[in-house]
């Protein structure tokens, strides 16, 4: 056996051991004796913390007055609970069980966090495009997230038993068979792997129940190709002497001069030049030079999701040649993995380089200004930031129009689109031959999710009591 020399790889290894496709079928097969597939069915955690006191936790490092609108968008329903509530499940998960077979984690790959955006090809692709957890960890990990959203949602939308069941097995099969699929591949064809977003509209049109439910579909999936900085100027933006500036829309978008004043803005905007140029050193020197070629004229705060409420997250405006030429960057605070205190610390000083390491690593093509730095806040406090383009041909399926059997397509695209990530960085015959070819892994996160979503609608009701009580304050429809 070999071993080759891996520079700060993401997995934390300092050697990656290359062994035999004989060898890494035995280490799958040595963790399914270990660890048999049937006991991923299993959900009883032992000691498990109040979650409350987890959300309540993470509100600490955030913008108290941004904390009621997260605890308002988790309130509206299970899912969106759900969607916040990933140090919870994390949590959870840790005190289960294991595989030992490592790949590089979303970590939040709940079926939402999946969804299209432009390559720099200028191909609509689908991914995985939330990164804010990124760790390496074990890859079912991922896998349980994943299943157990796709019983939360199915649940929200009233479907039956068998309809929820059929979804959750649905992501995971093709998960299983995808990863058999890959671990048979070059290393190279793997990593040139990808999903044409194109290719997928017409599935799931066809798949939505009624024509008014398809129309809708066709139209959402038109407009993603318009969403991008041109869109964004039209909607966030006012002339102001000749020059666009954001437009004040509190809470949700606050201009820098609202927050700190005039001067404080002025100040502020030249600690932003100084850190853009330093961001700019994280990016290929290519990329680096179409960046300079834009100023900065306008930055506001803007809430996004809803687990990352809270978190500090700026829109920059930047105009090339002039007021038709803009760009909008999004910098958005990158704290600690809510996995990393279960896997370990990041190899990572800073967690903006550790989200842009991740997405890299799991996504078959990324934003062109992907990058990272680390910048003084009006506090005074050092912060981690990854920045990306606010939009870029981003866009989502609407989940609620693809029932039932367009939900189980979908959960088909986005298993695949899992396994795809986590053959890119783990070691996917190992996962392959774990995973074998019957479907008793499928049938156990099947049962896992039924016993994870009853848990997540306790949690929920918990969520409920808390904000009726008095413990926590909520702000709704926000």
């Amino acid at each position: 056996m070999a071993t080759g020399v891996c520079l700060g790889s993401p997995l934390g290894e300092a050697k990656i051991p290359h062994l035999t496709r004989k060898q890494r079928v035995a280490r799958g097969k040595a963790a399914r004796k270990a660890v048999p597939r049937e006991h991923h069915a299993e959900f009883s955690p032992a000691h498990r913390p109040d979650p409350i006191s987890l959300l309540e936790e993470q509100a600490l490092t955030r913008v108290p007055e941004l904390v009621p609108i997260r605890y308002g968008r988790m309130s509206v329903s299970p899912f969106t609970f759900y969607r916040g509530a990933a140090l919870i499940m994390a949590s959870d998960l840790a005190t289960a069980p294991n595989t030992g077979i490592r790949a590089q984690l979303c970590g939040d790959a709940h079926l939402s966090n999946f969804g299209m955006f432009g390559s720099p090809e200028r191909n609509l692709v689908f991914d995985v495009n939330d990164f804010d957890e990124t760790a390496p960890g074990p890859w079912e990990w991922d896998v349980k997230r994943l299943a157990a959203s796709f019983e939360v949602s199915a649940r929200d939308m009233e479907l039956d038993d068998a309809s929820r069941r059929t979804a959750v097995l649905g992501a995971v099969r093709a998960y299983r068979e995808a990863m058999e699929e890959f671990a048979s591949k070059r290393n190279l064809d793997v990593w040139y792997a990808y999903i044409n977003a194109d290719n997928l509209v017409p599935e799931l049109r066809a798949q939505a129940t009624v024509p008014e439910r398809a129309n809708r579909l066709d139209r959402s999936l038109a407009n993603v190709r318009t969403r991008e900085s041109m869109h964004v100027l039209t909607k966030l933006t006012e002339d102001s002497g000749g020059e666009p500036r954001i437009v004040s829309q509190p809470p949700l978008v606050v201009p820098m001069v609202e927050l700190v004043g005039k001067d404080g803005a002025a100040s502020f905007f030249e600690v932003i030049r100084t850190e853009l140029r330093r961001y700019g050193r994280t990016l290929e020197t290519d990329r680096r030079h179409l960046l300079e070629q834009f100023r900065l004229v306008d930055l506001a705060r803007k809430v996004v999701g809803v687990g990352s409420v809270g978190t500090r997250c700026w829109i920059a405006l930047m105009l090339g040649n002039d007021g038709n030429d803009p760009l909008f960057l999004q910098l958005k605070e990158a704290q600690e993995s809510v996995l990393e205190r279960f896997v370990g610390k990041s190899v990572y000083r800073n967690h903006g380089q550790r989200v842009v390491a991740g997405q890299r690593l799991m996504q078959a093509t990324s934003d062109i200004f992907l990058g990272w730095d680390r910048v003084e806040g009006t506090d005074g406090h050092l912060r981690d930031f990854y920045c990306r383009q606010l939009n870029d041909w981003k866009g989502s399926v609407e989940i609620e129009q693809l029932r039932p059997q367009g939900l189980t397509n979908y959960a088909r695209v986005c298993g695949w689109t899992l396994a795809r990530a986590h053959a890119r960085s783990g070691d996917r015959v190992a996962i392959a031959s774990y995973l074998g070819k019957s479907d008793r892994f499928d049938q156990a996160i099947a049962d896992f999710s039924v016993a994870y979503a009853d848990q997540n609608e306790r949690d929920y009701d918990a969520l409920k009591a808390a904000i009726k009580s008095g413990r926590i304050t909520a702000e709704v429809g926000v």
